[in-house]
């Protein structure tokens, strides 16, 4: 018998709670760590609809990125639909664990998979991590290069391609500027362009830039592609086949599975 604290304690050697940033919710979420699992799904958002594609396959282990827990909840009322779906997991013995920052800083983790997805070479870390004294050196994003220079349309293009998307917002006086060097990193990143300016990127992918954010971006010269937070799901195939991996090494008696859901809450028309 596999148990959920077995899983926890392997993918912890790979990205130890140590490297999550400050504040950040990650970590065991909800459920029993000693329950048995069985089967268990990735996914990159726990949400309602999630949450019942759990049940119908009959998941034991939900292992996601995102906390299902962001904020506190106030009260446990049920026509609360975050206080439905924690009820659902409950009811359903599905047990709830969130790798976000932690597996954002991880070497091999979240940030390397969106740069090896662009094809990026010689990538060395965007934002330092704060170091405990034993942790090798981390950061959140990557900055590395392309191959050979494209234009910012074609680097576009590129990233529509590669990550499935229907849109993506460019920041740019110049779309046809030439750019070669490239920062990227996953999720809400607008904050950090300072650190991507100071790598010398002539562009900074990342999700949900503000809109005054992509002025002040404008205004230092710097170029920007927002492909939307949702590129993060490359965390579902690439979880699954790290849990595959270490279920052989250690003989779980698990089926992993990945989500099937998109949930993206945008679209384009």
């Amino acid at each position: 018998m596999t148990k959920v604290s077995e899983i926890i304690d392997r993918f912890e050697q790979f990205a130890p709670l140590t490297f999550k940033e400050p504040g950040d919710p990650t970590g065991f979420q909800l459920g029993d760590r000693e329950a048995v699992v069985h089967q268990m799904m990735t996914t990159l958002d726990v949400r309602p609809e999630v949450v019942q594609e759990a049940i119908v396959c009959n998941v034991d282990f939900i292992f996601a990125h995102h906390p299902v827990m962001f904020r506190p909840a106030t009260n446990l009322d049920l026509a609360n639909p975050q206080n439905a779906m924690y009820a659902e997991l409950l009811k359903h013995n599905i047990t709830v664990y969130a790798a976000h920052t932690n597996l954002d800083n991880a070497p091999g983790g979240m940030n390397d998979w969106l740069a090896a997805t662009l094809g990026l070479e010689q990538t060395t870390g965007l934002v330092e991590h704060e170091q405990q004294d034993d942790e090798p050196e981390l950061a959140m994003g990557r900055v590395g290069m392309l191959p050979q220079p494209m234009t910012l349309t074609e680097l576009a293009t590129r990233c529509r391609e590669r990550f499935n998307l229907r849109g993506i917002r460019v920041v740019s006086f110049d779309p046809k500027q030439v750019v070669q060097r490239v920062a990227i990193l996953g999720g809400s990143g607008g904050k950090f362009y300072p650190a991507a300016l100071a790598q010398h990127a002539d562009v900074y992918i990342t999700g949900d830039l503000f809109y005054h954010t992509a002025q002040d971006l404008l205004a230092t010269g710097l170029t920007a592609l927002d492909p939307g937070h949702h590129i993060e799901s490359i965390c579902k195939p690439r979880l699954r086949d790290l849990f595959d991996q270490w279920k052989a090494e250690a003989h779980w008696e698990i089926t992993v599975l990945e989500s099937e859901l998109n949930t993206d809450p945008f679209q384009f028309q």
